[in-house]
């Protein structure tokens, strides 16, 4: 009983990260099919995934403001990756460019915006 006590207490003092990733896509995107090929399958498993889960939208559907979601500016490129909280927007990725710019582009947003720190650093 002492051990869940002190386990509450701890998960209570952890930042509570209610961010998701919106990926904005459209049909015929080839770098979206790029991203589905080297990133898709391996992002919710991530530390990252965890964090901001991913939430993909049509392009269309944005650009007739058919989301839930209030973007700062239009999307204008696929894919674009969104992070939003609440609805709004944080911070984005525009286009894709490449598996290892991604991730590091994704590590840099999610740790200036929502204080996201991965469980294995980057770095080693």
């Amino acid at each position: 009983m002492r051990f869940l006590a002190t386990l509450a207490l701890a998960l209570a003092a952890l930042p509570a990260l209610a961010a998701d990733l919106v990926m904005v896509e459209q049909p015929g995107c080839a770098y979206c099919r790029q991203w589905d090929t080297e990133v898709s399958e391996e992002y919710p498993k991530t530390d990252e995934g965890r964090a901001a889960p991913l939430v993909r939208v049509q392009l269309r559907d944005v650009q007739a403001g058919d989301t839930a979601y209030d973007f700062a500016r239009p999307v204008n490129f696929t894919p674009t990756f969104v992070l939003v909280e609440d609805g709004a927007e944080l911070a984005r990725i525009e286009g894709y460019p490449g598996e290892d710019f991604f991730w590091g582009l994704l590590g840099m947003m999610l740790t200036a915006q929502i204080g996201f720190e991965p469980a294995t650093p980057l770095d080693g």
